[in-house]
C-alpha cells in the first residue's frame, strides 16, 4: 500500500515512519511536514509545506494513496483553547477533507491520546478538543477512520527525534508495563498496529492501548 505520514519530524511520526519503511506491505511513503524529517530511504518521498491550512496546488502530489497516518500534534501547555483548537481540530479536519476529495478509498488514522474526552464536556481542555476532532473525523466518508489513543510510548532505539525527557524515564518501561499494562506500548507496536489495521481492518474506530497491542500482535 501507499501511505501518507504527517509529523515525521516528531517522535511519534518518526516511529511510525520507521515501521512503514521496514514493512513489506508498504510500497511507498509520502512524508508531509513543515521541516525535513531527516529520514532517507528509497521508499520515502518528502514534501515540505509551510501552511497545512492551504494545500492548494498539491492535488497531484497527494492523490493515489491508500492510507494517511496523521501523527502531527502539539502540546496544549501554554495555549488557550482557541489556539489549541485551531492547531489540533481545524488543521486536522482541513487536511482530512482535502485528502478525502482526492482519495476516495483511503483509510485515515489519527494519533490522538489516552484520556481523550469523546463527550467533549470534560474538565481537561486538550481532551475535549481531541475528542471533538475524533468525533468529526469519524463522520467523514473514508473507507475507515481509526483514532489511536496511545499512552506512554517506548521509543524505538536509534531514531533521531525521541523527546529528551524520554531518556530519563525509558528505563522504567518494564515497571510501567507491569503496573499499568493498559497504558504503555512501544512506538514499534503503534506503527505495526496502524499498518495492520489498514490491511486487516478492525471493528472499532477508537483504538485504545489494549487494541494497539492486540492488532500489533495479529
Amino acid at each position: 500500500m501507499k501511505v501518507i505520514i504527517t509529523g515525521a519530524s516528531g517522535m511519534v511520526g518518526e516511529g511510525v515512519l520507521n515501521e512503514c519503511v521496514f514493512s513489506e506491505k508498504v510500497s511507498s511513503i509520502l512524508v508531509i511536514g513543515r521541516r525535513p524529517c531527516g529520514y532517507e530511504h528509497s521508499k520515502v518521498k518528502e514534501i515540505l509545506i509551510n501552511d497545512f491550512m492551504n494545500l492548494s496546488g498539491q492535488e497531484e502530489s497527494l492523490s493515489g494513496y491508500d492510507a494517511c497516518f496523521f501523527c502531527s500534534g502539539v502540546s496544549a501547555v501554554g495555549k488557550s483553547e482557541e489556539e489549541y483548537t485551531k492547531i489540533t481540530y481545524d488543521l486536522t479536519l482541513y487536511f482530512a477533507n482535502f485528502l478525502l476529495k482526492l482519495n476516495q478509498g483511503m483509510v485515515f488514522s489519527y494519533v490522538s491520546g489516552q484520556g481523550t474526552d469523546s463527550t467533549e464536556r470534560g474538565f481537561s481542555m486538550w481532551a475535549r478538543v481531541k475528542g471533538k476532532t475524533e468525533n468529526e473525523l469519524i463522520k467523514l466518508p473514508f473507507i475507515k477512520v481509526y483514532n489511536f489513543r496511545p499512552g506512554y510510548m517506548h521509543p524505538t532505539p536509534g531514531l533521531k527525534n525521541t523527546l529528551s525527557w524520554y531518556n530519563y524515564i525509558k528505563i522504567f518501561y518494564p515497571l510501567i508495563k507491569v503496573i499499568t499494562p493498559n497504558s504503555a506500548t512501544t512506538l514499534g507496536e503503534l506503527g505495526q498496529a496502524m499498518i495492520k489495521s489498514v490491511l486487516q481492518g478492525y471493528p472499532k474506530n477508537t483504538i485504545e492501548v489494549p487494541d494497539i497491542l492486540k492488532i500489533a500482535k495479529s
